[in-house]
């Protein structure tokens, strides 16, 4: 059993981007979904697809590279973890990189990027940081 099943998550991306994997399996939730879509929507990875299986299902996720192979993801940070929850305002959300890189956070309205918070005015628990 995981303590933090989002950090597993990111640590799989982290570790298949540096060994240029095509693609990387995770243990499949909603929450983690709901991250890869947003991951996906911002360009980070190409795609992602949820395989059923007999237990709880497969995330399967397509990490994207630049054209001449370098790495689209330099940096996942895990923020807020199961020990310490860390919950923003809206005018505290973070500007990764100046708004290079993103900051993804579980709203009331589902799990948005930093960029989504603020142009729907909705604030939450900040759950990491991409770029």
């Amino acid at each position: 059993m995981w303590s933090d099943p989002i950090a597993d998550m990111l640590t799989r991306i982290r570790n298949a981007v540096r060994v240029r994997r095509k693609y990387v399996n995770v243990p499949s939730s909603k929450l983690k979904a709901s991250i890869a879509k947003v991951l996906q929507d911002e360009g980070y990875i190409e795609s992602f697809d949820v395989i059923e299986d007999a237990k709880q299902g497969v995330l399967r996720i397509h990490l994207k590279y630049g054209p001449r192979g370098e790495d689209v993801i330099h940096n996942l940070t895990r923020i807020s973890k199961s020990g310490c929850r860390v919950y923003r305002k809206v005018g505290d959300l973070p500007h990764v990189l100046d708004g290079l890189g993103i900051a993804i956070v579980s709203t009331s309205r589902g799990v948005l990027s930093d960029r989504a918070c603020r142009e729907q005015n909705v604030s939450g628990e900040l759950l990491c940081t991409v770029y």
